[in-house]
Parts: structure tokens; C-alpha cells; sequence
């Protein structure tokens, strides 16, 4: 397939494909579906070999966020049944985390929900990071608060972190259908806040809200032009309570090649799968990794996640190791030319936050009359039923603590 090869080429040159071999991508068949799995697959080893990272996510503040994006079951008007919660004491944050660690995650995901920390929540996340890495040596801290204001990137950057996530979500064009309560530009900035401070940045999107091809290469081009150094891949998760718990859009195949075209569109970056890989792919999270480089381990923010001890067998059964502490997440050139971050006991970020949109929530996202242009691909697009996958609510009428 020459489109394949081209692609590959390309990848292993870190050159961009153009947006006519990104919808192609796309647009190929189930038949075609392992060959490109297998080129992406190509593109993927050549920077990152067979390890896959770690990252753990710990919440700390759920619910009650004041921004209306439509696939977060936080947001204004949500009535899913989640927990909420005020902010964490850092010692139950580090405890939190330290249970992540000895599961092997190499970073630590820090979320509060809001559209973005008060100076004194800065504070609050600056004595959280401290304790945190008092406590695991080595551990990378991201941090995903909303949105930044000036100078609040530095001070988190003096206080220990090593990156910032902050997702584009959405394309351009189409974001508006999803949020109203903040601008695609409020989060453009902030990652490029995220930048201006030393942290490596995070930003990554969601597939599954009603979205068009065109609309998924619309944001993957602009995330290549962002430039960051992870780019967590989410897909909706339809919590009831929410605009978007009728989008029931995903197929395991689907899931499968907009992976594929975000790797080629950004093969020397951390792809990380995020949130809803159990609800939508399922049994074929296994051949994920060979697209995906980063998974999260365990639970997300409002939804349950798989196991964790099904993770690690996940990567060893498909010939995959874990990423130790001591090796450098991206390759040597990135990691250079960040100076910090994803390289040298830094990374990326997670996903999102719930006004930064944390992808790996258990959040939906749906766009309003939008995916008229999504191609039906055989039988794989009329088998997307809500009826075979259950969202499992993490600890809902409980006093669980968050990722306990």
C-alpha cells in the first residue's frame, strides 16, 4: 500500500504527512486495518523502541467546576453521580501517588477541577508537588489546573513540576459546540504559558463527540504546531448527566486508526492513550500499544480504569516492557532540545483537567450536529452500541478516596 509506506518514510524522517494522507488514514478499511497498525507500528519503535510509560492520575478536587464543556461530567449542570470534593491535603495526595509509584508509574498527573487555580491554589499544588517528591525520589509531577494565568507556570516550575497538561480537545472551528464558558485561544495560551516556564507540555484531544475527520486532523496539525511533548489521545466517555451521553460514536477500529494518524502526525512524540481506551477498544487495548507509547495506570478521575495488574500483564503479554525510572522517555533529540522535561526525569502531561478538560476523565465530549462527514466503515460504524460497555462511576456514593 503505497500510502503506508510513504507514511512510514516519513515518520522515520519525523517529516509531517500532508492532511490528504491523514484523512486517508482515516478513511481505510477493516481489512486494511492491521497493515496500518503495523506501519504506524514501524514509525512508533523507530522513537520509542517497546517500552511503554506509566502515568497515575490523582485527583485532587472533583466536581462542582463552573465551566460548562459538554463531555465533562463535572462540569455546570452536570447531574452524573461523581464525587465531589474539595482540594486534598498534600499528604493525601502523596500517599495517593505513592501507591501509583509502586505500580510502576513513572509520573504523577496532578487534576482539580475549575477554570484555573487562584494564586492561593498554586500554593496549595506547590506544597502538594514538595511532598510528593520528598516522598518518590525520581517520580515526574504533571500538573492539569485549567487554565494559567501569568507567571503561575514559573512559580509551579520553582516548586518541582515537570510539565503541564492542557488539551485543544477539539478543532478550532468546532469548538465552540462543545464549550462556551472559555475560548480554543484561552487554552492555545496556556500551553504556551506551560512553555514559557520550563514545563514540558502536555495537550492532547478527544475523539468520540460527533466530530468529523476533517475536525480530528484539524486538532492533531494544530497540536503538531503546538509542539508538546505528550499528546494524550482521549475518547468520550457518554456519562449520563451530561450533553454528550448519547454519543455512542467509537468502534475499537476507529479507535485503532486515529491513534495510527496521530503517531504519524507526530512520530517522535509521546502518544499517550488516555481515558475510555476500556470503554471503546477493549479486547484490542493490546494492539494499541503499538501505536501508543504511554497509558495511564489505573483509575481517572470520575470513571473506573482496567485493573492495574490487567496493565502490566496487558504490556507483557504484547511483548512490551515498562519504562524505568532511569530511562529518557523521548529520543535524544527531543530531549535535548527541551533541556528538562520527558527526558530527564520529566515528561508530559496527563490528560487534561475539567476546565482544562482532563481527557482522561471519565468525561464525554460531543460536538453539536456534528460527524455528518464521519465515513461509515463497513459494519464496524453500525456497531457502535452503548449496550455492550458499562461507564463504571469510580466510587460514586462512597467515601473512596481519589484512585484508592
Amino acid at each position: 500500500m503505497d500510502l503506508l509506506k510513504t507514511l512510514v518514510e516519513k515518520g522515520l524522517r519525523r517529516e509531517q504527512p500532508t492532511r490528504e494522507e491523514a484523512l486517508a488514514v482515516l478513511a481505510t478499511s477493516d481489512d486494511e486495518l492491521l497493515d496500518v497498525v503495523a506501519a504506524a507500528g514501524k514509525v512508533r519503535r523507530q522513537w520509542f523502541g517497546r517500552r511503554v510509560k506509566l502515568n497515575y492520575l490523582v485527583n485532587l478536587k472533583s466536581g462542582l467546576c463552573p465551566e460548562d464543556c459538554s463531555y465533562c461530567s463535572q462540569r455546570l449542570g452536570s447531574t452524573a453521580d461523581i464525587l465531589k470534593y474539595t482540594w486534598l491535603k498534600p499528604e493525601e495526595a502523596s500517599r495517593a501517588a505513592a501507591a501509583g509509584v509502586a505500580g510502576g508509574a513513572k509520573r504523577v498527573c496532578l487534576v482539580a477541577s475549575g477554570r484555573g487555580p487562584t494564586d492561593r491554589d498554586i500554593d496549595r499544588v506547590s506544597k502538594t508537588i514538595e511532598a510528593i517528591k520528598e516522598e518518590n525520589e525520581g517520580v515526574e509531577v504533571c500538573a492539569c489546573l485549567g487554565l494559567l494565568s501569568a507567571g503561575q507556570g514559573e512559580r509551579l516550575r520553582t516548586a518541582g513540576a515537570d510539565a503541564y497538561n492542557h488539551n485543544l480537545n477539539t478543532s478550532e472551528s468546532t469548538y465552540g459546540d462543545i464549550t462556551t464558558t472559555h475560548t480554543y485561544a484561552d487554552r492555545v495560551e496556556t500551553v504556551h504559558r506551560a512553555q514559557a516556564a520550563g514545563l514540558s507540555a502536555c495537550s492532547g484531544l478527544i475523539a468520540g463527540m460527533g466530530e468529523s475527520d476533517a475536525d480530528l486532523v484539524d486538532v492533531v496539525f494544530s497540536l503538531r504546531a503546538l509542539d508538546p511533548d505528550s499528546v494524550p489521545v482521549n475518547f468520550l466517555i457518554p456519562f449520563e448527566g451530561t450533553p454528550l451521553a448519547e454519543e455512542w460514536n467509537l468502534t475499537p477500529q476507529r479507535c485503532l486508526r486515529i491513534l495510527a494518524m496521530v503517531r504519524f502526525v507526530c512520530p517522535d512524540v509521546e502518544v499517550r492513550l488516555a481515558g475510555g481506551r476500556e470503554v471503546h477498544l477493549r479486547s484490542l487495548q493490546p494492539l494499541a500499544l503499538h501505536l501508543v507509547n504511554s497509558i495511564f495506570l489505573g483509575d481517572y478521575l470520575t470513571s473506573e480504569g482496567q485493573e492495574g495488574r490487567k496493565d502490566l500483564e496487558m504490556i507483557a503479554d504484547a511483548g512490551f516492557t515498562v519504562e524505568g525510572a532511569d530511562e529518557t522517555t523521548l529520543p535524544a533529540h527531543r530531549a535535548q532540545a527541551a533541556g528538562h522535561a520527558c527526558g530527564e526525569g520529566r515528561a508530559c502531561a496527563e490528560e487534561g483537567s475539567p476546565d482544562g478538560a482532563p481527557a482522561a476523565a471519565g468525561r464525554g465530549a460531543a460536538g453539536s450536529g456534528r460527524g455528518q462527514d464521519v465515513p461509515a466503515q463497513g459494519a464496524a460504524a453500525d456497531a457502535a452500541r452503548s449496550d455492550l460497555v458499562a461507564v463504571r462511576r469510580r466510587g460514586a456514593g462512597t467515601d473512596l478516596a481519589p484512585n484508592a
